[in-house]
């Protein structure tokens, strides 16, 4: 007989939230892993004595996971998730018939709380990680990625010259006005302003030249609107502090630069923070070994290796890591090519020896472009005979070597990279940071950044390695369980075949008053 089914409204139910929710539920067992009410304290500061109460600090903390733990990156769309979960309002402790905060008060609270007060949940949740035995702390691996901003290229506002910046707008504001200008400027006076050397944007401007010839190899360029764009010449009135990044083979956007430090041990984020896209790898260097060092001895641990991309090689971070007592293991980049070919250097009198056994001497120290260098010339008289004088020297009368003053350091980092130490870590820093950051971006929720401003920017990819690494620490509590009973396993199995050897040995020996005793 078939069965239909029909629905009556009640008048009264008898409901129980927590009985609704399995046992084994993600949001069960991540409620039951951590208590957040250390947020009451650390945010009182931030708040009044009088008026209406604001959102609960806990629950603003678990709604924000909740969204990178979805990978839900609308406050509006993230609200109206967690009102249709029930796991999700157990782990918030609502009711079924409550209502949860409106999605404009998650901003407020957000832009309420300062970078310290998220950077300090990264840090409970990491020694969390650290004692249960998740990080080694001796080797980590780093890396960085482009995470795209709240502001359209369509946007973007040509600089003006400093010294007449408004009659400057006036002439050229025609030119600057994109199909979808911004109703109000966020730009302070001093980005407006161009602040690029002579020599900088003459560069730039041959550059545009160049561009505008072979624009039909870039991507895009078949637009009449496409244009060249610099950080040098253009701003985002929209997000000031986004900026214009610059890859190979990918088209220009605006973006934020996320620089991030994993463990080598189970992959636990030790670091991460937002910074400038217009920065290159090897100027953000310092800024993650400082807290991160910090943050490793705090909770005991010593950090020995690190592991890093040519990006963040340069004779200024070498020689930074070895004195801090860190062993690195990054390529040299494309720029540093050693020694002239055919000479050879000999440290105790910090000379080179050509061909000719002629010494070329250390003279100065002096710099291009920024970097340093140390200079070295030869007597002119020892050149003026020489029979390889037009091959070596060409026009010069005398032979020059400039070369970084950092050689002995990079000498070294080649020297340790050639080891076999050197070709593990090459794999390591592969697997490990690398695939966080493809995790973070389509898994949980850094795929784009919602937010105005880089602290804003540094507070949602806290978040987004704190939602990280709760994951990683709940798999660890399964993995460990899953290793003991593999244990004792693996025991009951030995134990099973030592027996079996015993009685074997008996039969062979002809014991049966012994072997009788043991029977299955």
């Amino acid at each position: 007989m078939q069965g239909k089914k029909h629905y009556h409204p009640k008048l009264f139910n008898s409901f129980n939230l927590a009985d609704r929710v399995p046992k084994n539920s993600f949001y069960r067992r991540l409620k039951r892993a951590i208590d957040f009410h250390f947020l009451y304290k650390l945010t009182e500061p931030y708040y009044g004595k009088c008026g209406q109460k604001s959102i609960d600090p806990v629950v603003f903390f678990k709604i924000c996971l909740v969204g990178y733990l979805e990978n839900i990156i609308s406050d509006r769309q993230l609200i109206d998730h967690c009102a249709m979960r029930m796991d999700i309002l157990f782990f918030l402790d609502y009711d079924i018939d409550e209502e949860l905060p409106w999605h404009s008060t998650i901003s407020r609270t957000r832009q309420l709380f300062p970078e310290p007060v998220f950077d300090e949940v990264f840090n409970k949740v990491f020694s969390k990680c650290v004692d249960k035995g998740m990080v080694a702390g001796h080797t980590q691996a780093i890396d960085s990625a482009m995470i795209k901003a709240n502001a359209s290229m369509e946007s973007l506002e040509l600089k003006v010259p400093e010294e007449s910046l408004e009659d400057h707008l006036k002439k050229v504001r025609v030119m600057s006005q994109a199909d979808r200008p911004v109703k109000t400027n966020k730009a302070s006076k001093h980005q407006q302003k161009v602040s690029a050397s002579k020599e900088e944007l003459r560069d730039l401007k041959t550059t545009q030249e160049k561009w505008s010839k072979d624009q039909d190899q870039y991507p895009g360029a078949s637009s009449k609107q496409s244009k060249y764009t610099s950080n040098k010449t253009h701003y985002s009135p929209t997000d000031p502090d986004a900026r214009v990044s610059v890859k190979p083979g990918k088209a220009r956007k605006l973006n934020f630069f996320s620089q991030m430090a994993v463990d080598s041990a189970h992959h636990v984020i030790t670091h991460i923070h937002a910074d400038y896209a217009d920065k290159a790898d090897n100027q953000c260097l310092e800024s993650i070994v400082y807290p991160l060092k910090s943050r490793l001895q705090n909770n005991g641990l010593v950090w020995g290796n690190l592991a890093a991309d040519a990006g963040y090689s340069s004779g200024e971070n070498l020689a930074f890591l070895e004195r801090k007592g860190i062993d690195s293991y990054i390529p040299p980049h494309g720029m540093y090519k050693g020694g002239p070919e055919g000479f050879t250097y000999h440290k105790e009198g910090d000379y080179w020896e050509c061909p000719e056994e002629k010494h070329v001497t250390f003279k100065k120290i002096g710099y291009n472009k920024g970097i340093k260098q140390k200079r070295y010339f030869t007597k002119r008289s020892d050149c003026s005979e020489c029979p390889i004088k037009t091959a070596c020297l060409g026009k010069s009368h005398e032979k020059r070597i400039a070369i970084t003053y950092y050689m002995g350091e990079y000498e070294r980092a080649i020297a340790r990279s050639k080891t076999r130490l050197g070709r593990k870590m090459k794999a390591l820093r592969q697997s490990t940071v690398e695939p966080v950051f493809g995790t973070l971006i389509e898994h949980l929720g850094m795929r784009k950044m919602n937010t105005i401003g880089i602290r804003q920017a540094n507070k949602k990819m806290l978040l987004a390695a704190v939602a990280y690494n709760l994951k990683k620490y709940l798999n660890f509590d399964r993995k460990i369980v899953g290793s003991m009973a593999k244990a004792a396993g693996n025991q009951c199995c030995e134990l099973f075949q030592a027996i079996w050897k015993i009685l074997s040995l008996f039969e062979r020996l002809k014991i049966p008053s012994t072997s009788s005793q043991f029977q299955f």
